[in-house]
C-alpha cells in the first residue's frame, strides 16, 4: 500500500517541482545594453518612437495564456532616458521616429521628457524621421537639437483633430435610446447619443484652437528657423515631402539613419562612437534597423492577438472624445 501511494503521488510531487520553476506571472525584465556597430568609450543610444503615441500600457494576461506584460511606450522611453542620464559614456540620443502621431497628452509628455532630459544632461538629441514623423511625432521631434528625414519620409500634418459619431440615429433604428440626466446642459458635451449643438461645436473648436497654439508654440520655439509667413502655411495641418519639409525649415537634413547617426557624433563632439540599443532580454536585436517592438497599427490593431489599440476603441466604442496630434488619412 505504502508503495502504491508513493506510485501516486510521485507525479503530484514532480509537477509541484516544476510548476516552483516557471513563472506562472511573469514580470517585465529590466533593459539590457546591446551594441550594435562601431567602436570607441562613448556611446551613441537609438530609441525607437514607433507606431500610435498613446498613454496606454499593456500588462498582458497576467498569467498563463494571457501574454507577455509589456511596457507602454510613455514609460518605456522615460526608462530608456534615465538609463541614458545615468551612463556617462551615453554622448547623444537619436530618437528614431516612424509615427503618425497619437494623442495630444501622450505626445506632449515624450516631448517634456525629452526637453527635461537635454536640460539635466546637456547631451545632445538628434531626430531620425524615417516612413512617418508627422503630428504628434513631429511635436516630439521638435525637441530635438537637430532633425535628419529618410529621403521617402513624411512629415508635417501640424495639428489637431478630434471625432465625434453619432449613434442617435443608428441606435432609433434598433429601437433604442440613450438619455442624460445632468447638472448643466453642456455635461454631455461631445456625446455620440445625441446631436451636437451649436455651443458644443463652440466649445470643442475653442479647445482645439487652445492644442493647435500650444503646438505652434512648440514648433516656433524648437525650429527656430521657420519664417512667421512659413509657419501660416505649415498650421494648416498638410504633410510635406522630405525636400518640401526642408524648404520650409521642418527638418535639417535629408538623410539615412547612417547620416543621423555621424550628425549625433558631430554635435556630441566625437569622432567615434558604440551605437547601442537598449532592449529586454526577451527582444533580439542585431543591427541599427532592429526595431524595440512591434507597435500596433491604428486600426487594426495588435496583428499578434487581434486586439483593437485604445484609440481605435474609444470610437468604435463611441466612449470617449479626445483630441489627437495625429495624421488621419
Amino acid at each position: 500500500m505504502k508503495t502504491l501511494m508513493r506510485f501516486l503521488f510521485l507525479p503530484l510531487f514532480l509537477s509541484g517541482c516544476i510548476i516552483n520553476h516557471l513563472s506562472l506571472f511573469p514580470g517585465i525584465e529590466p533593459l539590457k545594453e546591446i551594441v550594435v556597430e562601431g567602436s570607441g568609450h562613448e556611446k551613441i543610444l537609438i530609441i525607437d518612437l514607433s507606431g500610435v503615441i498613446s498613454e496606454e500600457t499593456n500588462r498582458g494576461g497576467g498569467g498563463i495564456g494571457g501574454g507577455a506584460p509589456e511596457t507602454g511606450m510613455i514609460e518605456q522611453i522615460k526608462e530608456e532616458l534615465l538609463m541614458a542620464e545615468r551612463d556617462k559614456d551615453v554622448r547623444a540620443v537619436l530618437l528614431r521616429i516612424n509615427s503618425p502621431g497619437g494623442t495630444v497628452t501622450a505626445s506632449d509628455l515624450i516631448y517634456h521628457e525629452v526637453v527635461q532630459f537635454k536640460q539635466k544632461t546637456g547631451k545632445k538629441v538628434i531626430a531620425s524621421i524615417a516612413g512617418i514623423g508627422a503630428s504628434g511625432a513631429y511635436y516630439i521631434a521638435s525637441a530635438a537639437d537637430q532633425i535628419v528625414a529618410h529621403p521617402t519620409a513624411i512629415t508635417g500634418s501640424i495639428g489637431v483633430i478630434t471625432l465625434h459619431l453619432n449613434l442617435q440615429g443608428l441606435l432609433e433604428k434598433i429601437g433604442v435610446g440613450a438619455e442624460a440626466i445632468k447638472s448643466g446642459p453642456q455635461k454631455d458635451t461631445g456625446s455620440p447619443f445625441r446631436e451636437m449643438t451649436a455651443e458644443d461645436r463652440r466649445i470643442l473648436q475653442g479647445m482645439i484652437d487652445t492644442l493647435q497654439a500650444r503646438f505652434l508654440s512648440v514648433v516656433a520655439q524648437g525650429r527656430k528657423m521657420i519664417h512667421q509667413e512659413q509657419m501660416k502655411i505649415i498650421s494648416d495641418g498638410r504633410i510635406f515631402t522630405t525636400d518640401e519639409a526642408k524648404e520650409f525649415g521642418l527638418i535639417d537634413q535629408i538623410g539615412y539613419i547612417d547620416s543621423a547617426i555621424e550628425l549625433a557624433k558631430q554635435t556630441a563632439g566625437i569622432k567615434e562612437a558604440r551605437v547601442i540599443l537598449y532592449r529586454r532580454p526577451s527582444q533580439y536585436a542585431n543591427n541599427v534597423y532592429s526595431l524595440a517592438a512591434i507597435q500596433p497599427n491604428l486600426f487594426t490593431g495588435d496583428s499578434a492577438t487581434g486586439d483593437v489599440i485604445p484609440i481605435a476603441k474609444e470610437l468604435l466604442q463611441g466612449r470617449s472624445l479626445n483630441f489627437f496630434y495625429l495624421w488621419m488619412p
